[in-house]
């Protein structure tokens, strides 16, 4: 059940002193982030702010998670499970979460799929630009050098298509997949857009 201001009473708190475990999901990688405890008032807070907020059980108050490093996580979503006494929590993480600076509390990268990393770090080098990045001169070049560089990588993976040579056929592959990565930073779209767009016309 995705949870709502409208929708919180159906909510369990009767367990554990009035405390549901929350668990936190980076909602671009799904990498599990963190794991903390919210009272129903730190739940209205969430839903209200956007921005995760706990029930410390050793402070005896609401934290906001980052209000001290800025590490904040901001929402996506809350969902209850089925018993509706446990609470998962997607949010985009503004740099580390876990208090000794690892992404994670489990100490575990916040990298999830190769290809949703490999497009993080193209979004990257659109928005901080660097000199010794072919990515970056490729961008600057603008968008009908990207869509062409594109043309030509799709039609030498055709070429290589009719031999049977694997590692060639994989190396053009991957160079197309790169490229269309950058095709749609270049045009402000996700890999995750169109990933919807795919399971709209799976149903």
């Amino acid at each position: 059940m995705q949870v709502t201001p409208s929708n919180l009473r159906e909510l369990d708190f009767s367990k554990d002193g009035g405390l549901l475990p929350a668990i936190v999901q980076d909602s671009a990688t799904r990498v599990v982030l963190m794991q903390g405890y919210m009272n129903a008032e730190a739940l209205a807070k969430t839903l209200e702010t956007g921005q995760v907020t706990f029930f410390s059980r050793s402070k005896q108050r609401l934290w906001t998670k980052g209000e001290s490093s800025g590490n904040v996580l901001t929402l996506v979503r809350v969902d209850a499970d089925c018993d509706r006494d446990s609470l998962l929590i997607q949010a985009r993480p503004a740099g580390p979460t876990c208090h000794t600076g690892a992404d994670t509390c489990w100490d575990q990268p916040n990298e999830g799929e190769f290809l949703d990393h490999l497009e993080r770090t193209i979004q990257d080098r659109r928005d901080h630009p660097s000199e010794s990045s072919y990515t970056t001169s490729l961008l600057q070049r603008g968008i009908n050098k990207v869509a062409q560089k594109v043309g030509e990588e799709a039609v030498e993976l055709v070429i290589e298509a009719k031999d049977d040579n694997k590692e060639l056929f994989l190396g053009e592959a991957a160079d197309l997949m790169y490229h269309y990565l950058v095709l749609l930073a270049a045009k402000g779209y996700t890999l995750e857009e169109v990933r919807d767009v795919l399971r709209q016309r799976h149903k």
